[in-house]
């Protein structure tokens, strides 16, 4: 694949080649001489059929991950969220240690290794809040429970430049990567002030089902605001906000 230089630049298919755009630029590729229907049929594609057949479990699990968060992930996503997600979601899938190769799912795999992953990559949890906190799920009851001890903001969270005040968010939910639907539920923090004067201990609880069989993920996000008189708004439409999977517990 190569990219488009100069003062024209094409969009479409001419010849053998076909012309687009992408986040990279105005790019250019060779049209495949296979057909899809004889990749879907010829014996000699049998593995890029379990590929494919792969890649679309993969794909299809990260979307129904991604949904019950939604409302977060509009705050705290790069425009490569959904690609980054997907490579990994795969490698998830290539985990699966029941199925044969092209019926491999992310359901049955490694979710573990989601763990950690970053939404945003332009504002890295680990690197915005430096500070220790505490972070307990308890299937039997359903509850979540983050604890964050007294702190000092500007010590422990890397906000970026203009920032007069951030927000925490706890957001959870059991999934089923078999559902369409599954609910999440939420709890903001107060709106605090981003400075240097002791902060009380932070608590945030949700409740979840009580005794799911389902994974369950948790997310942690950290908002950045600006104040302009009475008024709150989120810092350069919220491109330095951070959120990740903080947990992930497997039943």
């Amino acid at each position: 694949m190569a990219q488009q230089t100069g003062t024209v630049t094409l969009q479409g298919t001419l010849g053998n080649l076909t012309f687009f755009k992408s986040q990279d630029g105005y790019m250019v590729k060779i049209k495949s001489a296979v057909s899809k229907d004889k990749i879907l049929s010829d014996d000699r594609f049998a593995r890029t059929r379990e590929n494919m057949a792969e890649f679309g479990n993969a794909g299809a699990s990260a979307k129904t991950l991604r949904m019950p968060f939604n409302s977060v992930l509009q705050q705290s996503a790069d425009n490569r969220m959904i690609s980054r997600l997907l490579a990994l979601m795969l490698k998830v899938v290539q985990s699966d240690t029941i199925g044969t190769r092209g019926e491999r799912t992310a359901k049955n795999g490694d979710l573990s290794l989601l763990e950690d992953f970053d939404f945003n990559n332009k504002g890295i949890l680990n690197s915005t809040l430096t500070c220790l906190y505490d972070l307990t799920y308890t299937r039997v009851t359903g509850n979540v429970v983050f604890d964050l001890p007294s702190f000092i903001p500007t010590q422990v969270i890397a906000a970026p430049k203009g920032t007069t005040h951030y927000q925490l968010q706890l957001a959870g939910a059991p999934v089923d990567l078999d559902a369409i639907k599954n609910p999440a539920q939420f709890i903001l923090s107060s709106i605090l002030p981003w400075d240097n004067a002791n902060t009380a201990a932070l608590n945030l609880s949700l409740s979840l089902p009580a005794a799911s069989t389902l994974p369950v993920f948790v997310l942690l996000q950290v908002q950045f605001y600006t104040k302009v008189n009475a008024d709150y708004y989120v810092l350069n439409n919220g491109a330095f906000n951070a959120c990740a999977i903080v947990k992930v517990d497997l039943p």
